[in-house]
């Protein structure tokens, strides 16, 4: 049976998901990265082969995500593609007539603009920390709370508190000003839910026209709180996809199985799991543009180049 392997590599998470030809996914894989991408890419690859069953054949992969190209030329991918484009595709297989996508993650978040299946207009935060997935971990963690319980205990709040969220500074120090006014937790946690939302819409929504259906991808779509939070705001349902916090590496595939069709796949396997990569990087000084080049390497040869502005150090 004919399949495909899509790989969304991030900053904080490493997805892999292998979808069949009508779209369905087969199994998907969420691995933290641990500052560790090259070691993680070869341990995801060897999940997901033992966790798909031996008479599927991998005739496509896409990769996207903050490291898609290391990925891609590490696994031999079909089809390189940045995140807008990767999680556009997926929120429209999953919502066909979805008119905006919020996509909120460990480090970045971003939201997509869509009419009639095509992408008008996006824009990214990858600024400020206090509309991420990572700033709601730290309140967890400081506040003893496992961040799998946040949404819910948002969602028991009875009194609105208002937390100053432009800043992960200010916000932190807000909600320790309203613990020490004597306000319940689960207030100070739904008012934080509600300062991300306002931070996100005012930031990275700002001047975009949120229409409905509204799909709402990420990480941090796991908390309820953020999803009340948007939809008190939106006065709009917001849908939840069942693999929300895998839908890059699902666009992925899909990507690749566009990109494929007849021709003969680039994937070189599941094999690369056990070989031996590292990493380098150089400045060229051939112009004065001064290009950090990044190598990597299999075993003992280079084969892919990244950085530069010219196709100087291109490996043909």
């Amino acid at each position: 049976m004919k399949a495909y392997l899509g790989i969304d590599v991030g900053s904080v998470s490493i997805n892999f998901v292998v979808i069949n030809e009508a779209g369905e996914v087969i199994t998907g894989l969420y691995l933290r990265t641990k500052g560790r991408p090259i070691q993680m890419i070869q341990e995801g690859l060897k999940k997901t082969a033992e966790l798909i069953l031996p008479d599927y054949e991998i005739i496509g992969v896409g990769t996207t995500g903050s490291g898609r190209y290391l990925a891609g030329i590490m696994v031999g991918a079909d089809v390189v593609k940045n995140e807008i484009t990767a999680h556009a595709v997926a929120a429209s297989m999953i919502v066909p007539d979805v008119q905006t996508v919020f996509e909120i993650g460990g480090q970045d978040s971003k939201i997509i603009i869509l009419r009639s299946g095509i992408v008008t207009d996006f824009a990214m935060n990858t600024v400020c920390a206090a509309g991420t997935g990572s700033f709601l971990d730290q309140q967890a963690a400081r506040l003893n709370i496992p961040i799998n319980q946040f949404g819910e205990l948002a969602l028991q709040s009875s009194v609105p508190v208002r937390i100053a969220g432009r800043c992960t500074v200010f916000a932190e120090s807000d909600m320790i000003h309203k613990q020490q006014m004597g306000h319940q937790i689960s207030d100070i946690i739904n008012g934080l839910c509600e300062a991300l939302v306002r931070n996100y819409l005012n930031n990275v929504g700002k001047g975009k026209e949120i229409l409905s259906p509204i799909v709402f991808q990420g990480g941090v779509a796991a908390n309820v709180g953020i999803k009340a939070a948007f939809e008190k705001a939106l006065g709009e349902p917001v849908l939840i996809p069942k693999h929300f916090d895998i839908m890059g590496a699902i666009g992925a595939a899909q990507l690749a199985q566009e990109e494929v069709q007849d021709k003969r796949t680039s994937f070189k396997g599941f094999k690369i799991a056990g070989l031996p990569y590292h990493t380098g990087s150089f400045e060229c000084d051939g112009c004065s543009n001064v290009c950090e080049i990044v190598e990597i390497y299999e075993e003992d040869r280079v084969i892919g180049r990244w950085g530069s502005r010219c196709s100087k150090w291109d490996i043909i």
